[in-house]
């Protein structure tokens, strides 16, 4: 009984604790959810209230906004009223100007009227006054006529027949006048700047010509060169581009070619041919190949030296190979590559003399006949072919113009072009430097006396000093003293250019009248 009666009060003190526990959570839940809600309700209170602020600080802000925009707009507003008003007083101005400016033409304009109208009545004046001045002339024309006996074009004629023979006659002595100063003072420092350019330079003699005959051994020699059925002389023509001569000439062979470096080579490989003994296609190909070596060698060696030793530097390599051909290029018998070098020095000198530019006047001589060593190749005469060659690789413009006028063939635009020429002719033509063949003489000489007795009024003429004058004899009849002048101008004109010569030629006109009277 006692123990359920404990049991049952544990179980009753159990129950009430466990009921009071509840009880009491239950109340704090209740406290905790009124404590949140408040909070809430007082969160929402203080955001309703920054809000408001915020609502209340944005409309401040928008209202200074639009009052800065308004008074922005007014302001613009002025400023554009009053440019509007100062572009309408400017237009009122111009308006103004354009007006007046209108009224003064239109005055000008009833001023030209009324000058026009008396220009017009002048005029009309001034055409009675010419005609009546025509018909005055006219009859004083017509009176004079028959007291002259002569129409106006018979005196016209007349008046001017004098004057011209007048002019003819003072411009003859004037020419004989200027050109006896001009000799007097022109020809002794000519011969000083020629004497000492020669004396300086000192040259040996060129005198070598080309040679194109190969000596053999023996007569025999030549049979094996020509070979069975000609296979090797054909072989050989073929390798080296040119002509073997093989004739009854005495154990020599001719070598013909217009080219000089092929001529060349055709020439070292036949005398290899005739030392060495063995001849057949496959030994021909193979000496042509390693002669033309050996020459190419050679042009560019001789190239950079003739640049070398006239002091010319910065060519263009095939401005140097060309030059390095010229050493087997002559002309009457002077070697074109010991030219080239002597024309560079004396040109040289003579600049320096005459203070001009050295290194123009001595590259100008050192090229000047440079197109020689192609012009067989290339239409045109060689002075073109020259200056465009070396205008191709870089040449400065005063040494293409020493080039190409150098003959004449276009005009000198610098002095130094006038010292390549004299240095040329100085060259070409001292003693010893030239010689050529008695048939080219005398054909030169011929065609000199050709071409002055072409002329009207030439009664004789003569070559003297082996072609380097022609004396010509005129009938004074028909040449005055001025067409005298004239006739040898032209004559020399025209051995300029029909002519191929060396140096200069002497054009000397000779008018003489004579009359003859015997007293009986």
């Amino acid at each position: 009984m006692e123990l359920t009666g404990l049991a049952i009060a544990i179980v009753t003190a159990v129950l009430g604790i466990g009921a009071g526990y509840a009880i009491g959570s239950r109340r704090s839940v209740d406290a905790l959810l009124k404590r949140q809600q408040a909070e809430g309700e007082s969160a929402l209170i203080k955001a309703s209230a920054d809000a408001k602020e915020i609502l209340k600080t944005a409309e401040t802000e928008k209202a200074q906004i639009i009052a800065e925009a308004e008074g922005d707009a007014r302001r613009r507003i002025n400023e554009a009223d009053a440019k509007i008003a100062r572009r309408r007083r400017d237009l009122g101005d111009e308006d103004e100007r354009i007006q007046r400016r209108r009224n003064e033409l239109d005055k000008r304009v009833e001023r030209l009227e009324q000058r026009d109208q008396q220009l017009n009545k002048r005029q009309s004046r001034l055409d009675r006054k010419e005609n009546e001045l025509r018909k005055s002339e006219s009859t004083m024309i017509e009176k004079l006529e028959v007291i002259a006996q002569m129409t106006v074009d018979e005196a016209r004629q007349q008046l001017l027949d004098s004057i011209e023979l007048d002019a003819r006659n003072d411009m003859a002595r004037i020419i004989r006048q200027v050109e006896a100063e001009a000799r007097e003072t022109a020809d002794q420092r000519a011969r000083s700047l020629i004497a000492m350019a020669i004396q300086r330079l000192a040259s040996e003699q060129v005198s070598e010509i080309s040679v194109s005959v190969v000596h053999l051994p023996s007569d025999e020699m030549k049979g094996r060169i020509i070979g069975r059925n000609g296979r090797n002389i054909r072989s050989f023509e073929l390798a080296t581009g040119v002509d073997v001569v093989v004739d009854d000439s005495p154990e020599s062979v001719t070598i013909s070619s217009f080219d000089p470096v092929r001529r060349e080579v055709a020439k070292r490989t036949m005398a290899k041919l005739v030392v060495d003994g063995r001849i057949h296609p496959a030994r021909i190909e193979k000496l042509v190949e390693d002669t033309r070596a050996e020459v190419e060698q050679i042009v560019r060696e001789e190239g950079e030296r003739a640049a070398y030793e006239t002091g010319i530097h910065g060519l263009h390599t095939e401005v140097l190979n060309l030059l390095g051909q010229l050493k087997f290029r002559t002309s009457y018998g002077q070697n074109q590559h010991a030219h080239a070098i002597e024309t560079a020095h004396i040109a040289g000198m003579i600049a320096m003399e005459l203070g001009a530019d050295v290194n123009i006047a001595k590259a100008g001589g050192l090229l000047h006949d440079i197109g020689k060593a192609i012009d067989h190749n290339i239409e045109g005469t060689h002075a073109q072919i020259g200056a465009e060659f070396v205008k191709r690789y870089g040449g400065s413009d005063p040494v293409v113009n020493c080039i190409a006028a150098h003959h004449h063939e276009v005009e000198k635009e610098c002095v130094e072009a006038f010292i390549v020429e004299a240095a040329d002719a100085i060259s070409g033509a001292r003693p010893g430097a030239r010689r050529e063949s008695l048939d080219s003489y005398i054909r030169r000489v011929k065609q000199l006396e050709e071409i002055a007795n072409g002329f009207d009024g030439v009664e004789q003429s003569y070559a003297l000093q082996a072609g380097r004058e022609v004396r010509i004899i005129v009938r004074p009849e028909v040449v005055d003293d001025y067409s005298s002048i004239q006739l040898a101008r032209d004559i020399a004109k025209r051995i300029e250019s029909d002519m191929q010569y060396p140096g200069q030629i002497k054009v000397n006109v000779i008018r003489e009248t004579r009359r003859v009277e015997y007293a009986k």
